[in-house]
């Protein structure tokens, strides 16, 4: 998702039933984003790359800021003053971003200018992630199991119910409460499955991350989830796969796990931490960094076999990071940061 500090005003949420298909038409007309001198100061949630050459990151109030070098903003043109969680190009023109009211922006143009093309505030859920593997086919996912899928490069969105996710306990209980009430059944179905808060592609294979463990594989885009076995109850929000073939994962209270076989195999790594971890990033040499709360950084020179702390002087939570042009750069509370190495 996400429970301490940069997280919750992703959780600033209230429970309604939601319908079970919709499209791109508004419930509302959202309020156009406002320009800000200092927007690259306020809360930031995700950045990403743009290419190889330019950065995106948004956060609160609708903003989406784009850099060349990752020291000078831009303001994007954004038609909404919602919280944006996350940001994701398929190209250097092609980009989508999520957030609250279950709100997904597309733009055209490398992210100068961004287009509604779903906000439904009565929903009352947010959006964490959002991902396309083509410009047609896209899938969105966020709290108490939201799922959104596009065939048409997000001209429209159905919502999907994933039952699969669901302990065998669970289904037994819908199945007998749909026999008995419809209306009862739709209603539970909006709030018992966990968030899912991460969608990682790894090769032909798409990666779940989420609540209690939650864990996934898909190897047909999200239609079906295969659950990893549990080996762990908390949270997890970033996955990575190491340049030798192994798998990160990363969560709360510091707990980082290490599989050597895709998967089969989860042993944990240890941290000595009990900050959450937020993001797993890689440089472009054999460091991959950690990032986490209350300024937690973790560095590993060993392919994620170890990790020593490089807590950072301010506290600020490194919420998300990308490797660009020789700096690790990152969103925080406080809007970017440099992070700064000179402790390795």
């Amino acid at each position: 998702m996400r429970l301490l500090v940069a997280f919750a005003v992703i959780y600033f949420i209230s429970i309604s039933p939601v319908c079970a298909e919709n499209t791109a038409s508004t419930i509302n007309i959202p309020t156009p984003a406002i320009e800000s001198p200092l927007a690259s100061k306020s809360l930031l949630l995700d950045i990403s790359l743009i290419g190889q050459e330019k950065l995106v990151t948004v956060g609160q109030h609708g903003h989406i800021l784009l850099s060349n070098d990752g020291k000078k903003w831009q303001q994007a043109n954004v038609p909404v003053q919602v919280t944006l969680t996350n940001v994701f190009f398929l190209n250097e023109q092609l980009g989508w971003a999520v957030g609250h009211d279950a709100t997904i922006l597309h733009s055209q143009d490398g992210g100068l200018n961004w287009q509604v093309q779903q906000y439904l505030p009565l929903l009352e859920k947010p959006l964490f992630d959002i991902y396309f593997k083509n410009p047609q086919q896209g899938i969105a996912v966020g709290a108490y199991g939201q799922v959104f899928r596009t065939n048409d490069g997000g001209s429209t969105w159905q919502n999907e119910f994933h039952q699969e996710i669901l302990l065998a306990d669970d289904v037994e209980y819908l199945n007998e409460l749909k026999a008995e009430d419809e209306a009862a059944y739709l209603d539970e179905i909006t709030f018992i499955l966990p968030h899912f808060n991460r969608l990682v592609q790894d090769g032909g294979s798409l990666f779940l991350l989420g609540e209690t463990g939650l864990l996934a594989k898909s190897d047909d885009f999200g239609l079906t989830w295969q659950q990893f076995d549990n080996f762990y109850q908390g949270s997890f929000f970033s996955l990575a796969r190491t340049k030798t073939g192994n798998v990160l994962v990363a969560g709360l209270r510091g707990h980082v796990f290490r599989s050597l076989n895709h998967g089969s195999q989860w042993d944990e790594v240890p941290t000595n931490t009990t900050a959450l971890l937020n993001d797993i990033v890689f440089a472009n040499d054999e460091r991959i960094f950690i990032l986490g709360n209350n300024g937690m950084l973790l560095i590993s020179t060993d392919d994620g076999e170890s990790f020593s702390k490089i807590p950072q002087q301010d506290g600020k939570t490194l919420i998300a990071g990308v490797w660009f042009k020789g700096q690790l750069i990152a969103v925080s509370d406080v809007g970017i940061k440099v992070v700064d190495l000179s402790q390795e």
